[in-house]
């Protein structure tokens, strides 16, 4: 497999991957079985091919939202305040949700995102990431159903980037730290 000059190394193969999602979706449908239907909203723009995937996997009735937020500044690799681009356009009252999310590091996108979506009263609300950075957690965060554990470095690929690149690789890989830090 010939890599884009800018990858490091592959984290995560596709079929690693497939594998994981497959699990996560069996746990989702064990503990939604008789829930009703299941909203399931996916954070923009990261997760979208993780959610597409996780959602074809699901044998639950379900639903599927999106809602973008934003926490870095363009593409710098610097925190910055979370902001709500889009909303949800579903009404998540009495609704059992689970939000799919991309990855998790600081846990200060995932935190804001709980308080939102709490507050607007839903039956239950869980969280689902297909990538956590523990040693990057700032804020305490509980995450339902997770992927995998991966080390503090930039990845991209199944849907995260860099600078808008790297989206569609079916594979999650470390960036050069060159490639960042210029």
């Amino acid at each position: 497999m010939q890599l884009p000059q800018a990858i490091e190394r592959v984290l995560l193969d596709e079929a690693a991957i497939q594998r994981r999602v497959t699990e996560l979706a069996a746990y989702i449908d064990a503990e939604y079985a008789d829930a009703g239907q299941l909203v399931l909203v996916g954070v923009l723009k990261g997760a979208f091919i993780f959610m597409a995937d996780l959602t074809r996997r699901l044998t639950v009735p379900h639903t599927v939202d999106f809602i973008a937020l934003s926490s870095y500044n363009k593409s710098t690799t610097r925190s910055g305040e979370v902001r709500l681009i889009m909303d949800t356009r579903t009404a998540l009252v009495q609704r059992h949700v689970v939000v799919v999310e991309d990855i998790v590091d600081s846990g200060h996108t995932l935190e804001y995102l709980i308080r939102n979506l709490a507050a607007r009263q839903p039956a239950s609300l869980r969280t689902c990431a297909l990538l956590s950075k523990p040693d990057r957690r700032e804020v305490d965060v509980a995450i339902d159903y997770l992927g995998f554990e991966i080390p503090d470095v930039w990845v991209v690929g199944y849907g995260l980037d860099y600078a808008d690149r790297y989206r569609t690789l079916p594979y999650i890989a470390e960036l050069k730290r060159a490639v960042y830090s210029s």
